[in-house]
């Protein structure tokens, strides 16, 4: 296969997190463990929402959207290091390293929208508790969640259209544990000045406005939870709202810091860390998050665990 006068049959060599053979053995072990915990919290998130019928309302609708998102976007990386872990030679082809290139940028930028339909869903069950059945009514949250997963999926054919097209000549070592858009595309032999265009204005119309539709929904959510008299109201109504605030910091604020800086302070090192925190820790996080800040998931998973028992 060939582009231009570029042939797509070549491999880039991934440096990985370290290159010495005794921390890289204690590395598999490590991120093996993480891999197991992501997927069985995420799956008994998943089948908690299911079986509970307390539990089949937008909100939790969504969370369970929010964990095979999460189940997804890390077995499209952890597999990947946990062979170059063992491997003597770190490769990946050119088409597999696009591959998932696309699926880790489609899977982050649904992720950064889902967490926006959130909080409108917040929004509307604290502003708004009249109308909330009504507007949230199943056929709004199936058009809602299928608008996530198409503007994730475009969003990530964009950008890796254009770096499919870079010319990539020299040495073609990626210094990450996978193929993060950044690294990748520091290998170019052309001028990245459009690709930084493309990369900020994905991030301004995939990470910032759903960033700022966040921040305003929960302007208005604060303000109402402020005018209600009782203590106990107060608490009732924010409790419902911690587990995804949360869960928003961790992802938009590594996200922000990772995508919108200048491209002339991008540091390999940073990148791994950063892109460990999001492509990582926080899928492994967000199910104890909201199975320990959230008293109707917590109550649900008690009361499968006790069936089982």
């Amino acid at each position: 296969m060939e582009r231009g006068n570029q042939t797509w049959d070549f491999e880039f060599v991934l440096l990985g997190l370290s290159s010495q053979p005794g921390i890289q053995k204690g590395l598999f072990v490590l991120f093996l463990l993480m891999y197991l915990v992501t997927l069985a919290g995420n799956i008994l998130i998943m089948l908690v929402i299911r079986k509970d019928p307390h539990l089949h309302t937008p909100m939790y609708y969504f969370l369970s959207h929010l964990s095979f998102l999460d189940m997804c976007y890390t077995t499209t990386i952890i597999p990947q290091m946990l062979t170059n872990f063992l491997a003597q030679h770190k490769t990946i082809t050119f088409v597999g390293c696009m591959a998932q290139m696309y699926i880790s940028l489609s899977l982050g930028g649904i992720e950064f929208i889902l967490l926006a339909v959130m909080a409108y869903d917040r929004y509307m069950a604290i502003c708004h508790p009249l109308r909330y059945n009504v507007v949230m009514s199943q056929r709004f949250c199936v058009q809602m969640a299928i608008g996530c997963w198409l503007s994730g999926f475009l969003n990530g054919l964009l950008q890796t259209v254009f770096t499919l097209n870079l010319p990539f000549c020299g040495m073609r070592i990626i210094n990450h544990f996978g193929c993060e858009v950044l690294a990748v595309q520091q290998l170019a032999c052309s001028s990245t000045i459009i690709g930084d265009a493309v990369m900020l204005a994905a991030g301004v119309l995939i990470l910032l406005t759903p960033f700022f539709l966040v921040l305003v929904s929960y302007v208005y959510i604060l303000s109402t939870i402020l005018q209600i008299r009782s203590a106990e109201g107060r608490q009732k109504a924010f409790s419902t709202c911690t587990a995804h605030l949360t869960v928003v910091t961790l992802c938009y604020g590594t996200a922000i810091f990772a995508y919108l800086r200048p491209r002339s302070y991008y540091s390999p090192r940073q990148g791994k860390t950063v892109s460990l925190f999001y492509c990582v820790i926080t899928p492994m996080l967000n199910p104890m998050i909201y199975s320990l800040r959230n008293q109707e998931v917590k109550g649900a998973l008690i009361k499968v665990i006790g069936e089982r028992g």
